[in-house]
């Protein structure tokens, strides 16, 4: 059980108007994180899976592959170690882990502190990607909004099909949802579809593709919705311009 997010059963009103204010002063904290990855010029997006779902892979990948179209800079989030980061550190781009030392999430405060530190690598310049790595676990991330501009889910074929109806919240307040691992298909009993129309019928939004990072088999869907998305940011600043005049 995690002590900071309120993942247990309230047992008082007491515990449940506490959960509140922290949930208030988290998206407050997140608001402002927006804005900041906003400034740098780019898109923020918090990825969410268990673990062991191939998040830092994929990174990896998309770093190796897109690191000369975008500018990417990567905030790491962990329980404990540097791993991580390390492995994005060696792939030449800014990167910044987070440990929470025992909490199961990321909250937009220990990501506010991310930014900073992420803003000091730069010198100066700008960014196209702003990607947050959650911790892995599929409850607890999916309440904390970090600043994020998207969300995506990732479910690994390791992990079976049936998760979407065993943890909705992490597919509910997702934009994208990502099945990895696909090269092990042949080996495990993952129904793709199934896995598809169970995460749809909760969020019909939900843009869905299956690839594996390993063979490379659909990672031009990924790279093609995150070349497309570099602009959203801009867009957003706009809005938010045209919404506070």
């Amino acid at each position: 059980m995690c002590d900071t997010c309120g993942c247990h059963s309230p047992s008082s009103p007491l515990v449940v108007e506490v959960n509140k204010s922290l949930l208030a002063a988290n998206d407050k904290a997140a608001h402002e994180n927006r804005h900041r990855i906003e400034a740098m010029g780019a898109v923020g997006l918090n990825l969410m899976s268990s673990p062991g779902s191939g998040k830092t892979t994929l990174l990896e990948k998309t770093i190796e592959l897109l690191g000369d179209r975008l500018r990417i800079g990567v905030i790491e989030g962990d329980i404990e170690t540097e791993r991580d980061a390390d492995r994005i550190r060696a792939k030449g781009v800014p990167v910044v882990q987070l440990t929470t030392g025992g909490a199961c999430h990321l909250d937009a405060p220990l990501v506010s502190r991310g930014l900073d530190a992420l803003e000091q690598q730069l010198e100066g310049g700008g960014l196209d990607l702003v990607v947050i790595e959650n911790v892995g676990n599929l409850v607890c991330p999916a309440t904390f909004a970090l600043g994020e501009h998207q969300r995506v889910v990732l479910l690994s074929v390791p992990e079976g099909s049936d998760k979407p109806a065993k943890y909705p919240s992490a597919f509910l307040t997702s934009q994208i949802f990502l099945i990895t691992k696909t090269d092990l298909l042949p080996y495990f009993d993952f129904n793709v579809a199934e896995a598809s129309a169970e995460a749809l019928n909760l969020n019909p939004a939900l843009q869905v593709m299956s690839l594996s990072a390993t063979s490379g088999d659909g990672m031009d869907a990924w790279f093609d919705f995150l070349t497309k998305n570099r602009n959203y940011s801009g867009h957003a600043q706009k809005v938010h311009k045209t919404t506070e005049a």
